[in-house]
């Protein structure tokens, strides 16, 4: 019998396996064959990342995968130690908020593809990522994992991310909804927020990721929200996500988020994973069969507490999830570690670096014969090991003295200095670095050799910032302060002191105090680039590659110029969000004297841009109709370079009080010396409209409105009036 004979055969005995019904047939056809018990296993793990499947009817096991900034190393069934498997390494992507600084949806996709065909050759099915949550303070442990302040540009780029990664058959599980801004008390935490800030500002990133970006499964957070777990909460799962939303997809809890089981039965779970259990208790021979999804939901159908129903609901989304990934015959197989994948890496991580400040133009650095003085222990920490479950077993990662070495070792001395003691650790969870970092000499020892090597350098580049040990930019924990660790304010100060061609390349995932900020020449952020950092950092410093980031979320001054914290709202108990839809640089003017440090969508370039010609093609619309906004721009430089265009409006006159302005649309385009292009936005109606929490409805309000046209939220070139009928 042929194989093609075979599978038509099985077919007509097992509908549910005839790819030329839909999906939705084949669901009810499976769902109609399997016992009580079968569903129950369904739904909830059988080891740390896995769930069961149905052996009896030919349904492979299920398996997740952190990310989401590659494929997590291998750990054993039962445990989260390392597994010992000597073939799961694999390329670091740069974190979330590099491609947030992107702001390229191109690439957002190009991240997804890459990150997708590494987990399926890994055969792993549902990748734990894109992380959404929104900036609302910088000192959040897990910001690195996010990408930024706004949601519309978020939403965007993770709705591309999502694309990229199901498009080789793996499932994205966008994260962490919601309102999972903070690791401080991340287990009981209890979020009170008003409805306008929750529609405006924390939900849409989410609410794109499922409905343009059909995300295939979500994971819900940890904290609570109006005293109740994020888990199993009837609003935020039952009546927004898939009463509102519509949305067909599975609810995955964060490992351990289950807490009550009458709540995970009705309000919305569909798969838990990582509910903490002894073991012994009950019937259980395994820990897994004493979860909430388990006997206890099991025990409570059959007495009749809990519907059938709920059972049906849950089991169908979670095979809705396996008819797109494991019973999916025409998923690709993968790759991994292939040159593609570094080539996208090394892209994503240049398109994502940003330069804050360029005085005098120091940069880019001519290295001929030159003297390179490298400052800080980050010039050759690794860091894709650390950071919590994002942490990372990679086949290579080029550090910045390596990348800065190979790229100008032969023209130039670089030298790297080590200046100040951070983490000298480099192990998590039984993953190392191999690097030693031990030292024996003082702070004003290390000090005064930085100083003394850098009076005579034409370049001093000081590589420091965070790096991924707890405490920093790390899961489980929030920053203990916004300025940098290590006294490293202290050198860098000193060093600005004898050298004038200073440049400071902070490596972190959120924004720090840079109090010496207006003593340097030049600032380059740097976020976690991965595998290919050095590469990428050393195209950037030597003028390869012009530098286009921007930023995604605005910089501030001081840790007092942020709403939480000015407001003295940032608790570990009752979590109350007083700034309200005032996050970022949606608050700017509202407070007299504050000012970011850096606005968002900042970022300077090798070249210059100039912006013309700006229209709309109409001067009034109704909100039925849309608007077309067409500008020209113009590199105006000498070197070829990519600019962020981007789009913001200001309702002029509202019922309800708005921010001055709103991002509605972004572009990027690459031009070549002296090339000039047009570049266009379509505005409709959800563009226009604010939430109304009294009416519980989007409200687009008559009246006299402006689109912004500009290179950060505060450099606006060009602005054109319009009315809504």
């Amino acid at each position: 019998m042929s194989v093609c004979t075979f599978f038509c055969a099985y077919a007509q005995k097992y509908p549910f396996q005839d790819e030329s019904l839909s999906i939705d047939d084949r669901i009810e056809d499976l769902l109609g064959r399997m016992t009580i018990e079968e569903k129950i296993a369904i739904i909830h793990a059988q080891s740390k990342f896995s769930s069961p499947g149905v052996p009896r009817l030919g349904v492979p096991e299920l398996w997740c995968t952190d990310g989401p900034h590659g494929i997590r190393p291998e750990v054993k069934w039962d445990e989260w130690d390392q597994a010992g498997w000597t073939n799961d390494s694999i390329v670091a992507f740069p974190s979330l908020t590099c491609l947030a600084s992107t702001w390229s949806e191109k690439l957002g996709r190009l991240y997804g593809v890459s990150i997708g065909e590494e987990a399926r050759y890994r055969k792993k099915d549902v990748l734990l990522g894109p992380g959404v949550n929104i900036f609302r303070t910088p000192l959040c442990g897990r910001n690195f994992e996010y990408m930024g302040e706004d949601p519309y540009l978020a939403g965007k780029l993770a709705v591309q991310y999502i694309k990229g990664v199901q498009s080789v058959g793996v499932a994205a599980c966008v994260k962490h909804f919601c309102l999972n801004n903070q690791e401080w008390g991340r287990h009981v935490v209890d979020v009170r927020v008003d409805d306008r800030a929750l529609y405006e500002i924390y939900l849409p990133a989410f609410k794109m990721a499922v409905t343009e970006g059909d995300s295939w499964s979500l994971m819900a957070s940890y904290n609570k929200v109006d005293g109740q777990y994020a888990c199993h909460n009837k609003r935020l799962l039952q009546d927004i996500l898939k009463g509102e939303w519509e949305w067909p997809g599975a609810v995955v809890s964060d490992w351990g988020g289950t807490h009550v089981t009458d709540e995970a039965a009705t309000n919305g779970l569909d798969l838990e994973f990582g509910t903490g259990t002894n073991g012994l208790s009950g019937r259980a021979k395994r820990s897994y069969d004493n979860y909430h999804l388990a006997f206890p939901f099991l025990d409570g159908i059959l007495s009749g507490k809990y519907s059938q129903a709920d059972l049906d609901d849950k089991v169908r989304r979670v095979l809705r999830l396996h008819f797109h990934t494991t019973l999916n015959r025409n998923r690709p197989l993968g790759c991994i570690n292939s040159e593609e994948h570094y080539d996208a890496a090394r892209t994503i991580a240049q398109n994502g670096i940003v330069l804050l400040k360029n005085e005098g133009n120091i940069l880019p650095i001519k290295g001929e014969n030159k003297k390179i003085v490298l400052v800080g222990e980050n010039v050759v920490k690794k860091m894709t090991v650390g950071g919590g479950s994002s942490s990372l077993k990679v086949q290579r990662e080029i550090n910045p003295l390596d990348g800065l070495q190979n790229r100008f070792g032969g023209k130039a001395s670089v030298k790297w200095i080590r200046g100040y003691v951070g983490d000298i650790g480099g192990e998590y969870n039984g993953v190392t670095t191999g690097q030693n970092l031990k030292e024996t000499r003082s702070f004003s020892e290390l000090v005064d050799e930085a100083v003394r090597e850098s009076r005579d350098a034409d370049y001093v580049v000081f590589i420091g910032g965070l790096n991924k040990s707890w405490g920093q930019d790390c899961e489980g924990g929030d920053r203990r302060t916004y300025n940098l660790p290590y006294k490293q304010d202290s050198l860098i100060s000193e060093l600005a002191k004898v050298n004038k061609n200073l440049v400071v390349v902070n490596i972190s995932g959120t924004a720090v105090a840079m109090p010496w900020a207006d003593k340097v020449g030049a600032i380059v952020q740097a976020w976690y680039l991965g595998s290919e950092t050095g590469n990428a950092l050393a195209a950037v410093l030597s003028g390869d590659v012009a530098p286009s980031g921007k930023l995604p979320f605005t910089w501030p001054e001081k840790l007092e110029d942020v709403g939480a914290h000015r407001l003295d709202a940032y608790t570990d108990k009752v979590e109350e969000y007083k700034e309200g839809i005032f996050v970022g640089y949606r608050a700017d003017g509202r407070v007299e004297g504050v000012k970011p440090l850096f606005p968002f969508g900042h970022g300077l370039s090798y070249t210059t841009f100039k912006y013309s010609s700006l229209k709309a093609d109409k001067k009034t619309i109704s909100p039925t109709d849309s608007l077309t906004i067409t500008l020209r721009v113009k590199n105006a430089g000498t070197v070829k370079g990519r600019e962020i265009v981007q789009l913001y409006i200001s309702d002029l006159k509202s019922s309800l009080p708005r921010p001055i302005k709103e991002l509605k649309g972004f572009k990027d385009v690459e031009l070549n010396p002296g090339e000039e292009r047009e570049v266009s936005f379509k505005i409709g109606r959800d563009a226009l409209s604010y939430f109304d929490d009294k009416k519980h409805e989007w409200v687009a309000e008559p009246g006299d409105f402006e689109a912004l046209v500009g290179a950060s939220s505060r450099d606006i070139r060009g602005k054109v009036a319009f009315k809504l009928k």
